[in-house]
């Protein structure tokens, strides 16, 4: 019997699994100074780090006072961010490690994401983690994005896990905060080091502040053997 018997582990995709946001970086600057914004930065792009495409779009449009819709605005972001992940989007090797050490003991997998359907799938099958993770929610689905738990909870819904025997992964605030609302224990892993003090990181199970660089399949592992119950 596996030691990790009884766990389900749940995985955000960007900034989690895969270095995404570069290309959700780029997407963004293009869409931005197509519509008349020429100057957005990778630190303003740091705000958005953790939110969903529809939220940080619709937050575009109030602050920079765009005449586009909503839609228009999301459907052009996502048109250039899929044509990025089809082709650049890179797999974190301790997280693929990670993956297939938990295929390897048959724990069952999922990813939730703020991302659409379609990146989330374009993205797996570009990475070849889609072997693996056939499990996937997008908070397109639900009636919430992070930091609501919506997303989490349909994970563990389509998984038949019980909530409480769920452990994520995450890079973003948002993402821990909606995981303690889901009532999972979190691995927190900081996209943007400055955030690694964040209240809603402060009650992740396992905090690792140095980020992707401090993080290692072996330890994960490790640490979930430990903490099975």
């Amino acid at each position: 019997m596996s030691r990790l018997s009884g766990i389900s582990v749940i995985f955000d995709l960007d900034g989690t699994l895969v270095d995404s946001e570069p290309n959700y970086y780029e997407a963004g600057r293009q869409t931005l100074a197509e519509h008349g914004v020429p100057d957005f930065t990778w630190t303003d792009h740091e705000r958005y780090v953790g939110i969903s495409t529809q939220e940080t779009v619709t937050r575009w449009k109030s602050l920079y006072g765009l005449p586009s819709s909503v839609p228009e605005l999301l459907a052009d972001k996502n048109r250039r961010y899929l044509d990025l992940a089809r082709t650049a989007t890179r797999a974190y090797p301790e997280m693929r490690k990670f993956v297939e050490l938990l295929a390897g003991e048959d724990v069952p997998m999922a990813v939730a994401s703020g991302s659409s359907p379609e990146a989330i799938d374009a993205i797996l099958a570009g990475t070849g983690l889609d072997a693996y993770l056939r499990t996937t929610v997008s908070a397109d689905e639900v009636p919430h994005g992070k930091p609501a738990p919506d997303v989490f909870l349909e994970a563990a819904r389509r998984l038949g896990a019980d909530p409480a025997d769920c452990v994520v992964l995450e890079d973003a605030a948002p993402g821990a905060a909606a995981a303690h609302a889901a009532g999972m224990r979190c691995i927190a892993i900081p996209y943007v080091a400055a955030q690694a003090d964040a209240p809603e990181f402060a009650r992740a199970g396992l905090l690792l502040r140095g980020g992707q660089e401090e993080f290692t399949a072996r330890a994960a592992h490790d640490w979930l053997v430990r903490n099975r119950g």
